[in-house]
């Protein structure tokens, strides 16, 4: 089958080529690949700021149906419409998994960078980590359930909007515009930030009710930051637009050391918080809010390339084209 590789250093390092199809043993299944979004951090893996093994088959945003299941009494599954947690392993005796914080163990292997993922036509994963889809208004909209159960994890356990709160955004990406749904269906007074070059992005949100703008948010404003662009201008920009005593969160991933005023904290009495990954508490909370309708999804699908112009899909989303592209092999 077609699969896009990280094989070697660098962009040059991918390739696109024939591999050999999975097979599932116990307790684990075949997931049949409808798409695969492209995210972010799979533009820091094609540029090694991300860890990840060698080779690799890349993604881990991933819709499929289930074909097949390596134990009998998991044949249930078997033509299932699917989402997917992306942990393959974990160790699952340090402190972080007892605790059921899977997302932190220094052992977990995930799919897309240390385990083959789903830009292919199939990838071998465990049960566990099968969701199925609750009915949604288009045929791609699960594509976008592992970004938004991140996001969930970020700003829903603990809840960090509260009714009313006027609430920052910055990164009208993929992140940036389910944090702002998110943050809404909170009660926040949501404002999503970007950069005049971000203009047909901010109007995806537009359509959508969220509050927009191109330039530079007003300082001491708002209650709540969430940092979603991973630009270390925005994150500064984000600490200053809080009040005394806001509350910050950071979402988008640097892939670098950056620099911050970070003595805003200090004066301000900042709380900064983030969340790593998902959790299957998150991954519940996604499905509640895809069923629920009050995150829209279809508008964000602003692409859909195949497995041979992945490359076109990755220079897009390096230069900020789009919200979310899809590679439907």
């Amino acid at each position: 089958m077609r699969a896009v590789i990280k094989r070697r250093e660098g962009q040059s390092g991918i390739e696109i080529g024939e591999v050999d199809p999975p097979s599932a043993g116990p307790g684990e299944a075949i997931v049949d690949v409808i798409a695969t979004g492209l995210c972010g951090t799979d533009v820091h893996i094609a540029h090694d700021e991300y860890a990840h093994a060698r080779p690799v088959i890349m993604g881990h945003e991933v819709l499929g149906v289930v074909s097949a299941t390596g134990s009998p009494e998991d044949a249930g599954w078997i033509g299932a419409k699917v989402a997917l947690e992306t942990y393959f392993s974990t160790c699952e005796h340090c402190d972080a998994c007892r605790a059921g914080r899977r997302n932190l163990c220094a052992e977990r292997r995930s799919i897309g960078s240390f385990r083959d993922g789903g830009f292919a036509s199939r990838l071998r994963v465990p049960v566990i980590n099968l969701h199925r889809l609750p009915a949604t208004p288009g045929e791609l909209d699960g594509v976008l359930s592992e970004p938004l159960a991140c996001v969930a994890q970020c700003l829903l356990d603990p809840p960090v909007v509260q009714a009313g709160d006027r609430v920052l955004v910055t990164g009208p990406g993929a992140m940036g515009q389910l944090a702002a749904q998110v943050a809404r269906a909170s009660g926040g007074v949501v404002t999503l930030a970007g950069l005049p070059s971000d203009a047909a992005r901010l109007a995806v949100a537009a359509e959508l009710g969220i509050g927009v703008t191109e330039g530079p948010p007003d300082e001491d404003a708002f209650d709540v930051a969430i940092e979603c662009s991973g630009a270390a201008t925005a994150a500064a920009s984000a600490l200053r637009a809080l009040r005394a005593g806001g509350r910050y969160v950071q979402v988008g991933i640097f892939g670098r050391e950056i620099m911050l005023p970070f003595d805003t904290v200090l004066y301000k009495e900042l709380t900064v918080t983030s969340g790593f990954a998902s959790t299957p508490a998150s991954w519940r909370a996604a499905m509640r809010l895809i069923a629920s309708g009050d995150v829209i999804l279809t508008p964000l699908i602003t692409g859909r390339v195949g497995i041979d112009d992945f490359f076109s899909a990755l220079t897009a989303a390096e230069r900020g084209e789009g919200v979310k592209t899809v590679v439907v092999p």
